[in-house]
């Protein structure tokens, strides 16, 4: 017996938001899903690492509610800052459009972090924001 909607496999947001993001970001910033080797000496381009922080099903089998967690690390506070921001801005801005095989219906911002990065007791604390955004998807 046949019947319903068909089972279709959702984007993969964490390669949506890296592949949108790269081109938009300042000329130099690492995007990426993991931090990169040797991320400590490349803070001065800025860092941003895209991960899957959960989500489930918005209106089975339609849409997924994914969570992204995103960290933005810079030389600065500022510029970790100024660049968590705008990941936020470029992420919001893509609702309503068609991203690399996503439908992206809704993007919000969920929360916003300093949460600098302490690797031993004997480094200072390299600067860092988590950024937490929430995208409504289904695929293209």
């Amino acid at each position: 017996m046949s019947g319903g909607l068909q089972a279709v496999a959702m984007p993969d947001v964490e390669q949506v938001a890296v592949k949108y993001l790269k081109p938009l970001l300042p000329a130099g910033t690492i995007v990426g899903t993991e931090w990169p080797d040797g991320w400590d000496s490349k803070l001065a381009a800025g860092i941003v690492s895209v991960t899957l922080g959960g989500g489930g099903s918005r209106q089975k089998p339609v849409t997924a509610d994914r969570t992204l967690d995103i960290d933005a690390l810079g030389a600065t506070k500022k510029q970790a800052r100024d660049l968590a921001a705008l990941v936020s801005a470029q992420l919001i801005a893509a609702q309503g459009t068609t991203q690399y095989g996503a439908r992206i219906y809704g993007v919000d911002e969920t929360s916003l972090i300093w949460l600098p990065y302490k690797p031993s007791a004997e480094t200072d604390a390299i600067p860092r924001y988590v950024l937490v955004m929430s995208m409504v998807v289904r695929p293209a």
